[in-house]
């Protein structure tokens, strides 16, 4: 089974918004990402909608071919446009509205009411639920209970050792996909995997459904072309498939 890319286009409508106007066309960007072999489209948006509008939002919905995946902090505005729009898949991030990027996962113990009635109305809507999560057993197993369909593994601690002890940094996420499975959750994961750091992630974890990434792609497009850099992403994915 080949792990899918799906490619969060934040950064896209970030660089739109620093000048107004619609350079880049975002809903065009994500056309394009999908014509050139994203398997999923991304998007976060935050209450001052710094990036990704609402209205882009909706605007995607109709013209995402492959999966929809809206991620971020479950208050009502949030899940009102969830609701509304009806995307395959809600990522719940534990972020604050003023947090520049994620930088934890939900500690599903302590949020365990409030989760589950998220997930419970996401799922009554036929929405696709995955939780943002460390690789914490106790945890991992409570967003099973939850009723969740998916976690995504949070990996930037990886990504920050993976140049010091490759081996050292993948072994909290080998023992999170075991639990997940042991569970019964699908995985996922995502943040500050790259071209560095994808392909050995992707072949030491096993049953790794999708990882979501943005800013290191959109930093690669400007090197390499959009285009030739998701090839390049899938190509990581393909041989790391290989090798499991």
């Amino acid at each position: 089974m080949e792990t899918r890319l799906s490619v969060n286009i934040n950064k896209f409508a970030t660089l739109r918004n620093a000048r107004g106007g619609n350079n880049p066309d975002l809903l065009k960007v994500a056309m394009d990402c999908e014509l050139f072999g994203a398997q999923g489209i991304t998007v976060h948006p935050r209450p001052d909608e710094r990036h990704i509008r609402y209205s882009d939002v909706r605007e995607l919905k109709p013209l995402v071919k492959t999966e929809f995946n809206i991620e971020g902090y479950p208050d009502k505005n949030l899940m009102d446009l969830v609701l509304e729009v009806k995307p395959d898949q809600l990522t719940l991030v534990p972020d604050p509205p003023d947090a520049i990027t994620s930088n934890a996962g939900w500690d599903t113990i302590k949020h365990f009411d409030f989760l589950r009635e998220i997930v419970s109305l996401a799922k009554q809507n036929g929405i696709r639920v995955s939780v943002f999560m460390e690789p914490n057993k106790a945890r991992i197993f409570k967003a099973a209970e939850l009723g969740a369909d998916r976690i995504e593994l949070y990996t930037e601690p990886y990504a920050a050792n993976y140049s010091i002890d490759k081996a050292k940094a993948i072994m909290p996420f080998v023992q999170a996909a075991e639990w997940a499975a042991e569970a019964g959750l699908g995985l996922n994961a995502g943040h500050d995997l790259s071209l560095e750091n994808l392909a050995f992630f992707a072949s030491e974890i096993p049953n790794l459904l999708e990882v979501s990434i943005g800013h290191a792609l959109v930093c690669d497009t400007l090197y390499f072309g959009l285009e030739n850099t998701i090839q390049m992403y899938k190509r990581q994915l393909s041989a790391a498939s290989m090798r499991n």
